[in-house]
């Protein structure tokens, strides 16, 4: 017997204690306690319902016809206590049904309040994001023709013969910054106008593996371990490879950048119905709570030198490709990404 029962046998006890309390100070009393059974049965149907009252009410009323001379009263009195058992009993079970059948009816209300908020504000967010992007591709275009002609005059520039060491240095950092600019460009012009994905139905696994060694040879001299948690027969996906490649490269970078050294990051991988989910969990210091929900807004970044376009644009290939990318802190430290993909398309 577990000790789950312990409770209700200890109420038992107690029951039948009160019980033979009552029908011992009746029976001392001659009768003057009699009314302290319909007080017993009261609580009992309170406690354990219709069935609960009625077992209670039987038994007192035995006792009470035993230990009086039975006459008409007594009779009455003992059906009186069977009446009320019954009665308080079927009242509570019918509260009861009725506190349940508004708690499920409260839950059902939050749910569908939270599904309701969750809409608006990816409908907030579809729009901010339409916004910025309309608007970082018209300032990609604007900026990215005098960028090219810059970057065109410091290359013949560099050509020129009897350049001064402070001169060739000047030059080569103009050059390096055009090329950075030329990068942030393209992450704006690819936030703003991600291509369609090429979908095919590829083997997931030599996928992952390629992402954890890509993810390996990025490490640049940081002592993070990487491990691999894929499930055993993951089935084949319809997806665009490079482009899923290029997400979870994304997270993998983000997660070693936020490991310290000796420590462990894992890409996961595991099927459940007709969804497949991609964890890429690090130990990290991680990002603070009131973050977490800004993570995939273009611009917003918690890293000295990050644009803030990583992760939106990850975020956007997933919803092109019918999945969803998800972040949340750990119960420990760190954070885990996660890719939901469909293991097919709506459609094919």
């Amino acid at each position: 017997m577990t000790n789950n029962h312990w409770p209700e046998w200890g109420g038992y006890t107690a029951i039948a204690i009160a019980m033979a309390l009552i029908a011992w100070l009746n029976w001392i009393g001659g009768g003057l306690f009699a009314s302290f059974y319909g007080i017993l049965v009261t609580l009992v149907a309170l406690r354990y319902g219709w069935l609960g009252g009625l077992l209670a009410a039987i038994l007192s009323a035995v006792l009470l016809l035993i230990g009086e001379t039975p006459a008409l009263e007594t009779a009455v009195d003992a059906g009186s206590l069977i009446t009320v058992g019954v009665s308080v009993g079927l009242l509570t079970a019918r509260e009861q049904r009725r506190k349940r059948h508004y708690k499920n009816l409260a839950e059902k209300l939050g749910n569908v309040y939270e599904k309701v908020q969750a809409n608006f504000e990816g409908m907030k967010r579809a729009e901010r994001l339409s916004a910025l992007g309309q608007l970082s591709a018209g300032l990609a275009h604007e900026i990215r023709n005098p960028l090219a002609s810059i970057s065109g005059a410091a290359a013949i520039l560099r050509r020129s013969q009897g350049l001064e060491p402070k001169q060739a240095k000047c030059i080569d950092i103009i050059a390096s910054e055009c090329n950075r600019l030329d990068g942030l460009l393209t992450n704006f012009l690819n936030f703003a106008r991600p291509r369609p994905p090429r979908f095919q139905k590829v083997d997931l696994l030599p996928v992952l593996e390629n992402v954890l060694a890509l993810a390996g040879h990025g490490i640049r001299g940081k002592q993070v371990n990487l491990a691999n948690r894929m499930e055993v027969g993951l089935p084949s996906v319809e997806c665009d490879p490079e482009q899923l490649e290029q997400v979870l490269l994304n997270l993998m970078i983000n997660a070693i950048e936020a490991s310290p050294d000796g420590d462990m990051v894992e890409l996961g991988a595991a099927y459940s119905g007709d969804k497949i989910t991609i964890d890429v969990v690090d130990h990290g210091h991680g990002v603070a709570a009131a973050h977490v929900d800004r993570l995939f807004d273009p611009f917003f970044t918690t890293k000295e030198h990050g644009t803030g376009l990583g992760l939106p644009v990850a975020h956007q290939i997933m919803t092109q490709m019918g999945g969803s990318l998800l972040a949340r802190k750990n119960s420990g430290p760190g954070m885990t990404s996660r890719v939901v993909l469909p293991s097919k398309q709506t459609g094919s």
